[in-house]
């Protein structure tokens, strides 16, 4: 894992639409920061990277711990939308939803694979 946040550090580019390791000037490059871009496609970025950090192999998103990451990050940005939409109450039932089935994937985890859980739950912050 240290050897996957250590890559990730050095990779730091963070280049909208996929234009990594192209040759580009400087402006070019602001105009294409992730900086710039919007709250999507800087949530899908949070979200691949942190998924990039529990995969077994590359493309793995079915993984338990992949799932968790990903379920996690669902929930911060529903977090967030009720916080500003307080009378989105479908949306509260979809955000309760999400938390049963993190909780049941770390349930999963902590019977089948103890370390892994471990590793998802101190590096997500989660209570358990």
């Amino acid at each position: 894992m240290k050897v996957k946040i250590e890559k990730q550090k050095e990779s730091e580019e963070s280049i909208r639409f996929h234009f990594d390791g192209l040759q580009m000037s400087d402006r070019v490059r602001q105009l294409l920061d992730l900086s710039n871009g919007s709250q999507s496609e800087v949530i899908a970025f949070q979200k691949k990277r942190g998924m990039e950090l529990f995969q077994l192999r590359e493309g793995d998103t079915g993984s338990s711990a992949v799932q968790v990451v990903a379920l996690t990050t669902r929930i911060q940005q529903m977090q967030t939308h009720l916080a500003k939409h307080r009378k989105d109450y479908s949306g509260k039932r979809g955000l309760e939803a999400m938390y049963v089935r993190r909780r049941k994937v770390l349930d999963y985890m902590e019977r089948k694979d103890f370390e892994s859980y471990r590793k998802v739950v101190k590096s997500l912050g989660l209570m358990r």
